[in-house]
């Protein structure tokens, strides 16, 4: 039986990502990678691209996770998982081994997600293996030096879209990978932060309990990329799903579902103003690209709301 969704039952599970990583202080990952665990009460394998999760839980000879875990490329995350699943499977029918109704759990960033590893997940998504995808998004190359990625969004600052006389910083918006991966008639499909603790714990247990593939895209604030202090990580991401920048939906069985409305719709000023990364922006000569990301996420919010069939 399920462990029920409350602090006070929650906080007696084990962790299965232990404490004395490296990863920084404030970083949203080991806060998603904690709730995501521990909401999965079978046992769990994992593969994880290189990326800063990977390079900061495992300094050989050491290891922070609790649980059967493999590295894998930047580009493989989902082959590798497919193939684990698929072996899980085959040896249950051969009767070799037991089903232990084990999950099977693959963690990339956006970088080894959006871009390098899409057409490994792609492949994952469209074969059906039983296994959830986990999108750790913070909008950049971080482990490597904040370089933009098909997740920065439009005007934000990082070192290969650096503020100047030539560009405001990235000149293009992000990719809406959600629905690029909801698109593939996947049975389960879903975007969470970390503030929204038991939204994103619900869904990775609708999502590992899918009958197929999952994939599921959780805003992951680095202070370090997204030039904040610390201590803001989870107010940060609270902006972003407020300003509806980062809305809360999933799709199950094809059906879009909002789980979160906010009550008061923020303008996108408000996500913007906590961040280095977008501080240009409210220049005089440089301020016309938070209309045009307002009218951006005005545009996807409408969009969005139409497919839920929810009413502006």
């Amino acid at each position: 039986m399920a462990t029920a969704l409350k602090l006070k039952e929650l906080y007696k599970k084990e962790d299965r990502l232990t404490p004395g990583h490296r990863l920084c202080a404030g970083c949203a990952a080991p806060i998603i990678v904690r709730q995501i665990l521990t909401a999965i009460d079978e046992p769990v394998v994992l593969a994880n691209a290189t990326g800063c999760l990977e390079v900061s839980t495992t300094i050989y000879p050491y290891t922070a996770w609790d649980v059967p875990w493999i590295h894998t490329a930047f580009e493989t995350a989902a082959s590798t998982i497919s193939g684990v699943e698929t072996m899980y499977r085959s040896l249950v029918k051969q009767g070799k081994i037991e089903d232990r109704g084990i999950k099977f759990v693959a963690f990339g960033g956006d970088g080894g997600t959006y871009d390098i590893g899409i057409q490994a997940l792609s492949g994952m998504m469209e074969r059906g293996h039983k296994a959830l995808y986990v999108c750790y998004n913070n909008e950049a190359y971080m482990n490597t030096g904040i370089q933009r990625s098909g997740a920065t969004p439009l005007g934000a600052w990082t070192t290969t879209s650096p503020v100047g006389r030539v560009i405001p910083g990235k000149p293009r918006p992000r990719k809406d990978l959600t629905a690029i991966a909801a698109a593939h008639d996947i049975p389960y499909a879903a975007q969470a932060a970390p503030h929204k603790w038991r939204d994103l714990m619900k869904k990775v247990r609708k999502a590992v309990a899918a009958n197929g593939a999952s994939f599921m895209n959780v805003l992951s604030s680095c202070n370090r990329g997204w030039r904040h202090e610390t201590d803001q990580t989870i107010e940060v991401t609270r902006l972003a799903v407020e300003t509806c920048y980062w809305p809360l939906y999933e799709v199950e069985d094809g059906e879009w579902k909002l789980t979160y409305r906010p009550k008061e719709k923020l303008p996108i000023e408000e996500f913007l103003k906590p961040q280095g990364r977008f501080r240009h922006l409210f220049s005089e000569e440089n301020k016309h690209i938070i209309g045009q990301l307002q009218t951006g996420v005005d545009r996807k919010w409408r969009k969005l709301l139409e497919r839920c069939g929810e009413e502006e």
